[in-house]
This record gives structure tokens, C-alpha cells and sequence, in this order.
């Protein structure tokens, strides 16, 4: 759900029906699906809605209550067609089309969801639950330049909403990556392409793979101011604090950067090719020192609005890096908020996907302070402390979730994953077998289960699962297991094609992790 069910049952929507009713029996009729809905127990006041849409054809109003009811009852597909039935007797319905959208939300159709949410946004714009939904259908459509524009108006609408700021937050990362994605089209292995995988594997803690990078782009660009403070911070990161006191003292020495003289410069539009090579120019002088002027005073939101339409490294450079400042400040605009237990899953998502797992379980904890036994919450919880290897924690846990869901197909998954964790195979495949037999066209399931049957040495079943799960392996992992797995059967030559295979997916120049030639360490200054 998009809002807790707490919020609905006080949604001024489900009082609409009392216009036009007649008749005690009506009147008892709707006080008792008001009364239902009010209690959260939405399948009992189906019926209800039943009875009366059949008792007033033609009014709006009860059938827009029995679509609520399928809706908070998980009956997605039946309540789209109540709400469309609702919109076909009042095409202005502000609330039917808030609820088209959300269903198919639900049902992850979120091109199905654009337009009654965007005609709902169009007819009120301060209806701030519609441009919610809004911004995160343009957010699952990849729209992130629509998204953020509807968050950034929530900001003035919902300021207090921990929604707000993280969808604002995701729809700036959204455009950070995708216009490191048009910088690696346009120019893979540029000096400013390296600077930007070197500030992530810094902020990843791979200081070494960092540390070459950031070396390599100073060997092809000379005084680009920041690179000398990067690397001063890997030699901290390192215990190396007399190599940082030397990069900074090179930092101070670098020229002072003349903002002073510079007028409102804005991109040419077009692309900016030099003759013949089918790469990027180089940007006027004039815009890119505008654009570290820009950036370096803290005016993120000018940087990317001055490198707009701009195709040269150097301006991707620098809306990449005023994106990803931009998401920053909307997290720690989450991070400030009141505490609540939506903020603390919001700031534990974030944390875990940055890999920060104790964070992220301190924030579960927190959550879960606000929603004691919240399954959802637990889950997450359990999940997070098998990534922090807490796994003896993670197994009490998700045990006691199966004992109230054991056909959980996704609490036996995650058991399954979590004793493989503790090295007890035989233990985990009864649980990684069930969750296949759920989902047998999840690839992920498949690789855990051939995991598990290599850790308990029968390579012969293992083959098939690692087989499936070959389609989604991004790391080479699945077929390193399945080269082990042919060469504990005989299999000699199908082992030597699939380690070949994991080698190629292992070279350095494809994960950005360093560069051909270079001694993977880090030297003093």
C-alpha cells in the first residue's frame, strides 16, 4: 500500500454514499460498512457495498466504497473495475481516479496507473496523496526528471511526509545514474568518467581500486581541483596520515578558482563533436569553469540546469556530481524528520542499499519501536543482519516468522540463504527446495539452491539450478560455481568454457576496478 490502512479508514471518500440513501435499511446498511471499513475489516464490508450497489444503480458513492473495500482487501483487479465504473458516472471523480491509480500500483502496472493519477494531479493540484502516487509512478517508469518535479512541489505540500524527501532523493539518484550511463556511451575511460567510478569505490571503502583511479585521471588532466583531498582521505582511511598532510598541502597550492569575472553562461544546444572522432569537444572555458564555480558555491540546482542539453565530459561531469549532491540533501531532509516508523524504514532502505548494514538494522530496530511485530519490518530486519553476518540473530528471527507463514516463499528463501550463510547446507536446502518449488522461474532461488547443494558436496544436482540461474549471474559468481560443479562430474572441457566465462566477466577494465598494467596498491605521495 502506498498509505498505511490507518490513513484510509479516515479518508473523507467512504462517507460519500450517505447522499441519496432511503430507508432504514439502507441507512443501517451503510452505517455498518462505515463501521467496518472504520475497523479495518474490509472483507466483511464487501457484501455491504454489494447490497447497496445493487440497491442504488447508478450511485457513485456505493460503489466507489465496495471498490475501496476490494482495494485494502488485496482484490486489486476487481476494485479497478469499481473505480473505472465510478469515472464512467462521474468523469471528474477526483478520489476514483487517486484509487484507479493506486490499484494498479499495487498490481505493478504503473503505465496503467499515469493517466488517472495525472488527470487527478491536473484537476487539484494541492491534492498532495495524488501527486505522491504520481511521482512514484514516474519514479517506476524511470521518468526521474518528471519525478523529482512532483516531489519538489511536495516539498511545499507535505514537507513533514518521509515520502516526500526520499522520493525526491531517489528521483536525483535516478538522474545521476542515468547520465553517467550517456558519459560512458559518449566518453568511457575519460579522465572525468574515471573521477566519478573513483569517488564511488571511495565511498564503497575500495581504496585501492580508488586510489588508482584517481591517479590515472590526474595523469590526464592537471590541476582538477578535489582530487588531491580524495586522495589525502583514502592515506586517513589507510593510517597513513603524514601521505594526506602532503596531498592537502598540494590541494592549497593549486590556483584559486576566478569566479568574479564570469557572466551567465549557458550549453550550446546540440551535440559538440570534434571533427572526425565522433567524441565530445570540449565545453567553452567559459561554461565549465561557470559550472565548478556553480557547484563548488553549493548551487546544485543551477549546475544542472546551466549543463542541460550539454553532451561533453566535463558537463557531465559536473551534473552527475550536483545530482548526486542533490539526493544527498533530500536524505538528510529524511533523516531530520520527526521520528516515525515510516522515516526509520525509509532511512533502513537507503542505508542497506549503500551496503551499511548496521545502520540499516538500527533503523529496522527503530522502526519497529513504532510497529511492534510488524512482519514486514521483521523481515527486513532478519535480512539485514545476514549481510552484517549476524546470522544466528537473522535464523531466530525468520524461524519465528515461518511458524505464522510457512509457505512463505520468500521467508523460506531467505532461511535458506541465512544457514547457507552458517555453513549448515543440509540444513538450508529442505527451505531453498520449497522456495524453488513457489517460484521455479526465479533465477536467484535456483543459484542459492545450487549453492547449497555444492556446500553439501552433490555437484550432480547442483548442475540444473546453476544452469537456470545463469541468465541473471552480474558477477560471474553462478559461473564459477557451475565450472566447480562440471569439474567434480568429469565434465573437464564444459568446466574450462565456464571458468573462461568467469575470467572474462572478472577483468578489471569491465568492473572499472583498476587498470591494465598497474600494480593494484596504494603508493605514498
Amino acid at each position: 500500500m502506498w498509505f498505511s490502512k490507518a490513513a484510509w479508514v479516515t479518508f473523507p471518500v467512504i462517507c460519500l454514499l450517505a447522499a441519496g440513501l432511503r430507508g432504514e435499511d439502507l441507512a443501517a446498511l451503510s452505517r455498518q460498512g462505515k463501521e467496518l471499513m472504520a475497523a479495518g475489516r474490509f472483507e466483511e464490508a464487501i457484501p455491504v457495498y454489494e447490497e447497496l450497489v445493487k440497491a442504488l444503480p447508478g450511485n457513485p458513492g456505493p460503489v466507489l466504497n465496495l471498490g475501496l473495500a476490494l482495494h485494502m482487501s488485496g482484490r486489486q483487479r476487481e476494485a479497478i473495475s469499481h473505480f473505472q465504473n465510478v469515472l464512467k458516472l462521474d468523469p471528474r471523480h477526483q478520489t476514483a481516479r487517486l484509487f484507479l491509480g493506486m490499484a494498479y500500483l499495487e498490481l505493478k502496472m504503473p503505465a496503467e496507473a499515469l493517466a488517472p493519477l495525472e488527470a487527478a494531479v491536473r484537476g487539484e493540484p494541492n491534492y498532495k496523496e495524488a501527486r505522491l502516487a504520481l511521482g512514484q509512478t514516474y519514479l517506476l517508469l524511470e521518468r526521474y526528471q518528471s519525478a523529482s518535479e512532483q516531489f519538489e512541489k511536495l516539498t511545499t505540500l507535505d514537507p513533514e511526509n518521509p515520502k516526500t524527501w526520499n522520493g525526491l532523493g531517489l528521483s536525483y539518484e535516478g538522474l545521476a545514474a542515468r547520465n553517467f550511463v550517456e558519459l560512458e556511451k559518449r566518453a568511457l575511460g575519460s579522465a572525468y568518467w574515471l573521477l566519478l567510478v573513483a569517488d564511488a569505490r571511495a565511498t564503497g571503502g575500495a581504496f585501492t581500486r580508488a586510489f588508482l583511479l584517481y591517479r590515472e585521471a590526474q595523469a590526464r588532466i592537471q590541476g582538477v581541483r578535489g582530487v588531491h583531498t580524495a586522495i589525502a582521505g583514502i592515506y586517513r582511511g589507510i593510517g597513513k596520515p603524514e601521505w594526506a598532510t602532503i596531498e592537502e598541502e598540494k590541494e592549497r597550492k593549486l590556483p584559486p578558482l576566478d569566479c568574479g569575472s564570469l557572466e551567465q553562461t549557458r550549453p550550446a544546444s546540440g551535440v559538440r563533436l570534434r571533427k572526425g572522432s565522433g567524441r565530445p569537444s570540449s565545453p567553452p572555458a567559459a561554461l565549465a569553469r561557470k559550472l565548478e564555480c556553480e557547484f563548488r558555491a553549493g548551487r546544485y540546482k543551477q549546475v544542472a540546469e546551466l549543463s542541460r542539453g550539454d553532451t561533453t565530459a566535463e558537463s557531465y561531469y559536473w551534473r552527475i556530481r550536483a545530482y548526486n549532491e542533490l539526493a544527498r540533501s533530500a536524505f538528510l531532509r529524511l533523516a531530520r524528520l520527526p521520528p516515525s516508523a515510516d522515516a526509520h524504514e525509509l532511512l533502513a532502505t537507503i542505508n542497506f542499499n549503500r551496503r551499511q548494514y548496521a545502520e540499516s538494522a538500527a533503523e529496522w530496530e527503530a522502526a519497529l519501536k513504532f510497529a511492534p511485530g510488524n512482519p514486514n519490518y521483521r523481515l527486513r530486519l532478519a535480512i539485514t543482519l545476514t549481510f552484517s553476518q549476524q546470522y544466528e540473530r537473522a535464523r531466530g528471527i525468520l524461524e519465528d516468522l515461518l511458524k505464522e507463514s510457512p509457505r512463505s516463499k520468500e521467508l523460506n528463501f531467505w532461511l535458506g540463504f541465512t544457514l547457507l550463510g552458517m555453513v549448515e547446507a543440509e540444513k538450508a536446502i529442505p527451505f531453498l527446495e520449497k522456495a524453488v518449488a513457489a517460484d521455479p522461474s526465479a533465477p536467484r532461488t535456483h543459484k542459492e539452491l545450487g549453492r547449497g547443494y555444492m556446500q553439501a558436496g552433490r555437484a550432480e544436482k547442483a548442475i540444473p539450478h546453476l544452469k537456470i540461474a545463469l541468465a541473471a549471474d552480474d558477477d560471474g559468481s553462478v559461473h564459477y560455481q557451475l565450472s566447480e560443479a562440471y569439474r567434480s562430474t568429469g565434465r573437464v572441457e564444459l568446466a574450462r568454457r565456464m571458468l573462461q566465462k568467469f575470467q572474462e566477466m572478472q577483468d578489471p577494465r569491465r568492473a572499472a576496478g583498476g587498470l591494465p598494467g598497474q600494480k593494484p596498491e596504494i603508493t605514498p605521495p
